[in-house]
């Protein structure tokens, strides 16, 4: 399995996102407006120090790497976290239900109102800069939905999963995540995906699914102090 999925944030910057990266070749974040990842070459002095310089005062970045997170003395953790990632088997079918929408701007309120009660994940309203989302309705509601996030050589991340606590046991997130890993793999791309650690239940799904871990993921989400 390519290693560079040890850093997914930095080889999406550097390859397939590199339009959207702020940085250099050491220390690269996105568009903070469309989500807070940030990430580095390595953990050297100089990556370090690059990175300090990335992000004003009182901004935060979010770094998910497979070893532990380096950060430079002007970054302040204010959390720290085990994930998963977790990679799609070969092969994965075509799903279609006419339940499924596909999300565009004018759905961007909706989403973010959604992502904010159920909190997948970090999500604003230019998330859809990132990839394309899918949801379903309900009586005129978004009830459900599911995207896609970093994007490498071969590889696209499935991220955004949520659906409304009123709405939940339809079986919607299960659907929704078969959706966009379909339309990943008819493009010749690896679905894979991020999950905390602790969410079995989540974990169980994309098991069900045909997903497999990969392996442990730190997650930390830092401020600049100074």
């Amino acid at each position: 399995m390519a290693r560079f999925l040890d850093r997914p944030a930095w080889t999406a910057l550097t390859t397939r996102h590199a339009h959207l990266a702020e940085g250099g070749e050491l220390a690269r974040r996105y568009d903070p407006s469309i989500v807070p990842f940030a990430a580095t070459l390595d953990d050297g002095a100089e990556c370090l120090a690059a990175l300090a310089s990335l992000a004003s005062p009182g901004e935060m970045m979010l770094f998910l790497q497979a070893d532990p997170v380096a950060l430079p003395a002007n970054l302040t953790a204010t959390l720290e976290a085990d994930g998963v990632q977790m990679i799609a088997r070969e092969h994965l079918p075509e799903v279609e239900d006419p339940l499924i929408v596909q999300l565009g701007e004018v759905d961007a309120a909706d989403m973010l109102e959604l992502a904010t009660l159920t909190k997948p994940g970090p999500f604003t309203l230019k998330a859809l800069r990132l990839g394309g989302f899918w949801g379903i309705r309900r009586d005129g509601r978004l009830v459900a939905m599911a995207g896609e996030r970093m994007k490498q050589p071969g590889f696209t991340e499935i991220s955004g999963v949520c659906t409304h606590p009123d709405a939940r046991g339809n079986g919607y997130a299960r659907l929704l995540s078969l959706f966009v890993a379909g339309r990943i793999a008819a493009r010749g791309k690896r679905p894979y995906l991020h999950a905390w650690a602790s969410n079995a239940a989540a974990i169980r799904l994309y098991e069900s699914l045909g997903f497999t871990r990969r392996r442990t993921m730190h997650v930390t989400m830092a401020v600049r102090t100074s």
